[in-house]
């Protein structure tokens, strides 16, 4: 029997009573993720209108990207609620053609994307919305809004020249 109070397998300078093994993150230590989402809004949109395309921009990444939604919620009292994004979501903005670029970077990073245009909001379903987009060329979409997923860095090379919402 080794007689050393802090010796073998797991012992060593991270160990002790309170320790754990530093493959294990800490408990409380922040969580960082490789990944972001990030949804990029036009800069002179109004304040329902950021929050409605925000809403649904945002709304296609949970089932298009399952791993980006985490487990479902429970309160103490056994009360069960959907699960949400497991991460933040950062929310951008830019003018009209930072947008468009961003979008273009998007498309060349081949990074999973939603789209929100200034035609929809006339519209007012899933239908109308996807009709209204598919009418339009690419190079010719109004975008007002850009969701965006992948590695934090791809993600913010598509960001270059945005900056935080305020």
């Amino acid at each position: 029997m080794n007689s050393e109070p802090n010796s073998g397998p797991n012992s060593g300078p991270n160990s002790g009573p309170n320790s754990r093994p530093t493959s294990q993150p800490e408990p409380n230590a922040p969580i960082r993720f490789d990944t972001k989402i990030a949804v990029l809004l036009r800069e002179d949109l109004e304040t329902w209108q950021r929050l409605n395309v925000t809403a649904f921009l945002v709304s296609g990444l949970g089932t298009t990207v399952p791993e980006v939604v985490g487990e479902p919620y429970e309160d103490a009292d056994d009360v069960s609620y959907l699960p949400m994004f497991r991460q933040p979501v950062l929310v951008f903005e830019g003018t009209k053609e930072t947008l468009t670029a961003a979008h273009a970077k998007a498309l060349s990073r081949a990074l999973p994307r939603a789209v929100f245009t200034s035609d929809l909001f006339t519209t007012g379903n899933d239908r109308d919305n996807r009709a209204a987009v598919r009418a339009v060329g690419t190079a010719g979409l109004d975008l007002v809004g850009l969701a965006v997923y992948g590695p934090r860095n791809a993600v913010d090379k598509v960001l270059k020249g945005t900056r935080m919402h305020p």
